[in-house]
């Protein structure tokens, strides 16, 4: 429901306007769909807190980027000349494994940044990647977990969903050496401009 949701707000923006949305309009949408999830979780006689999720997007326009971020999702991007900077965070709630939500009351912790457009691949993943994904002393990205996955992303030779590639990188996260290092969940979406 969140993914649909934004995607289908973006849409909707992109359709009549030649600009990024600003903050207060992402807010705002993200108040629609807090309501839409208090509505589904009354018709299953559930909680809203039942629907927890965290998010991470990344919209690129023209020369600009935005990100918005709720929790421990992270998103780092690879700049022109080569070196990973983290553009979104995980962040982590006042406990130890704890986090914040989409569903948060009263409000969700919700991040909303526009920048120039200074990088031509990026990576959005879930907090099971976070240990071998991030270097938490310096705040950076580890460029030898990034750069094998993204040079198969760079150089193969169509766009879009890569069938061949996904289903490689899925026996990759499902692999023992990988679950070894973490128990939660695994979920990487790779982005090349090259």
């Amino acid at each position: 429901m969140v993914c649909r949701h934004f995607l289908s707000a973006f849409r909707r923006w992109f359709s009549e306007n030649d600009c990024l949305p600003d903050g207060e309009t992402v807010k705002d949408w993200l108040d629609d769909l807090r309501d839409q999830l208090n509505l589904a979780a009354a018709r299953r006689e559930l909680t809203r807190r039942q629907f927890a999720a965290t998010l991470v997007v990344l919209v690129v326009f023209d020369d600009q980027v935005m990100t918005l971020q709720i929790g421990d999702s992270a998103l780092v991007g690879r700049r022109y000349d080569g070196n990973w900077e983290a553009l979104c965070w995980p962040e982590n709630g006042e406990f130890a494994s704890t986090t914040y939500f989409v569903t948060d009351d009263p409000e969700a912790r919700l991040h909303v940044v526009r920048r120039p457009l200074e990088h031509d691949a990026f990576a959005l993943f879930s907090d099971g990647l976070e240990s071998v994904a991030l270097e938490h002393e310096t705040q950076q990205p580890y460029a030898r977990f990034f750069n094998p996955m993204l040079k198969a992303v760079d150089d193969a030779p169509s766009a879009g969903c890569l069938v061949a590639l996904s289903e490689a990188l899925g026996r990759y996260l499902d692999g023992p050496k990988l679950c070894e290092r973490t128990d939660d969940d695994k979920t990487l979406i790779l982005i090349s401009g090259r």
